[in-house]
């Protein structure tokens, strides 16, 4: 039976450590919520609105996710967090027995008020000032030293955000692990702003705290909520490396981060030393979650620099559009050459679409623009992604982690040239 958040669970939020990789930070993890432990490092699949798109919960599971991600800026908007409140919080309200996470609100805030479209860009090369802005619309979202205010992009409503607005939410949500609300910047962000950016996340991180300490006292028959701290900083060692000394020596009222979120604009080539720099300043004994990232390579370098945790939309939003993983890369279903491959996406790949289904058929369903095809494809790609950094897991304890992203990342890299 799913947990009623209305009675306190035995089971308080907490992390182990276990196995380490030799001269590195990465490491292997158990980060215990009161909906069960999550044993990493560890993929999060992203249920934006309660759902990973076009895939049941219980799919989910079936696939090996052992947690899911929601947004709590559109839970805020539809169905209200409230009414998700009075279902029994996010977990019994989308049939998810499991621990869950979600989101402060503050990448929306970015991608309303100066994203790349629905994209973070990790690379700033070829980028102009112009590409900041969401291209043909006008600024939905307004930052300020005490919140942001923002348009609904459903209705043209007008809202407002603050770090105790935030709180609030993720509270009525009821998810095991929240996120303290930040201003995430992008790369094309100027040096001045981003230490600007950086002090009011500071700020906001001393309100949130204090906030979430009080709704813990106000609701003490609920279970407890992890609260994470988010490092931004960009591009900047200087800046990363302040913001997460800045957080990891926070207390206010006693209350400490239960682990902490790196965050904001990250170069990809440079992925590995930026979470570095992070990891290096934060403290040891608390889990670390990697927004955003979930293609082959970030996920090898950022275990290997530390993070224990990653979520990111990559893998339900590409299946989409009829791209696929696979042990040679991404690969496009929709190319006529699929058209009478009667194999699966992938031989020896234990995902239910790979053992129910060809190519040949998954092409025809895009094709024919059938829903099916979303739900097949999207149940590989996730499955592919969770397989591989439980794969990663595994090869630390082994002591075979280097052998594994050499093979995985070498076979990628020779179909590509």
């Amino acid at each position: 039976m799913p947990h009623d958040p209305g009675r306190p669970d035995a089971t308080s939020p907490g992390f182990t450590v276990g196995s380490r990789l030799p001269d590195r930070a990465g490491r292997t993890g158990v980060l215990t919520t009161p909906h069960g432990q999550i044993r990493t490092p560890a993929f999060i699949p992203v249920g934006t609105r309660a759902t990973v798109k076009a895939v049941l919960p219980e799919t989910m599971a079936d696939l090996g996710a052992q947690a899911l991600l929601a947004n709590a800026y559109h839970l805020y908007l539809q169905p209200g967090d409230d009414v998700v409140e009075e279902a029994g919080g996010l977990g019994r309200f989308m049939n998810w027995p499991g621990p869950t996470f979600t989101d402060s609100g503050g990448f929306q805030v970015m991608s309303l008020g100066a994203g790349f479209k629905k994209t973070l860009a990790m690379d700033a090369k070829g980028v102009t000032s112009d590409d900041v802005i969401a291209e043909g619309k006008e600024r939905l979202a307004h930052v300020d030293d005490d919140g942001v205010t923002f348009t609904s992009h459903l209705d043209g409503s007008r809202h407002r955000f603050t770090p105790e607005v935030s709180m609030g939410i993720q509270h009525r949500l009821g998810a095991d692990v929240i996120f303290a609300f930040d201003e995430l910047t992008t790369l094309m962000n100027t040096r001045s702003y981003q230490e600007q950016s950086l002090e009011r996340t500071q700020a906001w991180a001393v309100r949130c705290l204090a906030e979430h300490h009080r709704l813990r006292a106000e609701r003490a028959d609920r279970p407890d909520q992890a609260l994470f701290g988010v490092v931004q900083g960009a591009q900047y060692e200087d800046l990363r490396r302040r913001a997460a000394r800045g957080l990891a020596d926070l207390e206010v009222m006693g209350r400490t981060f239960d682990g902490f979120g790196i965050g904001g604009a990250i170069e990809k080539e440079n992925l590995a030393t930026i979470v570095g720099w992070v990891t290096d300043e934060l403290p040891d004994d608390k889990p670390r979650h990697l927004l955003g990232i979930g293609e082959p390579d970030d996920l090898f370098a950022g275990v290997a620099a530390g993070a224990d945790t990653f979520d990111c939309v990559g893998p339900s939003r590409v299946a989409r559009s009829s791209r696929v993983y696979t042990g040679d890369g991404r690969e496009n279903l929709l190319v006529a050459a699929s058209r009478r491959r009667f194999e699966p996406i992938e031989d020896g790949c234990d995902c239910y679409t790979c053992t129910h289904y060809t190519r040949a058929y998954l092409h025809h369903l895009f094709k024919t623009k059938e829903y099916l095809a979303a739900t097949l494809t999207t149940i590989h790609n996730e499955r592919y992604i969770v397989r591989l950094v439980d794969a990663m897991r595994d090869a630390i304890d082994e002591g075979t982690f280097d052998g594994l992203r050499e093979q995985t990342m070498g076979r990628i890299e020779a179909s590509r040239a």
